[in-house]
């Protein structure tokens, strides 16, 4: 089974925060796939960097990524991401302010895949998710 993975991931890497090697401990080096929010967020945090030189480091990290398999957003993941975003309301509880992390979210279920996350309660209640997270510090 393969992982898409948080943006968070690839921005804890990016700041040294985790290195690349142990996405691959996390993910038992399974195939990794991209969705275009993820590439979204890291394009935005380049664009809103506070320097020339942080832009240009994160675009840098950004170039890297783009290797990778992205994952479309298509039709099915929209019917996912409507049935998700239901069941969350329907339990009481507000999707409006986390839609970027329902599409990623729903791309997972739609495709099967593992979910790797530094942020496991943004997650925890998209249903069908398989959910797995870790925490900085926790790797040398």
């Amino acid at each position: 089974m393969a992982f898409l993975v948080d943006t968070c991931a690839w921005i804890d890497v990016e700041r040294g925060a985790l290195a690349a090697a142990d996405v691959g401990v996390l993910t038992g080096n399974e195939d990794l796939y991209l969705s275009p929010v993820t590439l979204a967020e890291l394009r935005l945090g380049a664009e809103l960097a506070p320097d020339g030189s942080i832009r240009q480091l994160r675009l840098a990290a950004l170039a890297r990524l783009e290797r990778k398999p992205t994952l479309s957003i298509d039709a099915g993941t929209g019917m996912v991401f409507g049935s998700l975003a239901a069941h969350i309301r329907a339990a009481g509880r507000q999707h409006r302010h986390r839609i970027q992390d329902l599409w990623l979210g729903s791309q997972a279920v739609q495709h099967g895949l593992k979910f790797l996350t530094r942020n496991p309660r943004d997650f925890a209640d998209i249903p069908g998710l398989d959910l797995r997270s870790y925490r900085l510090g926790s790797f040398s």
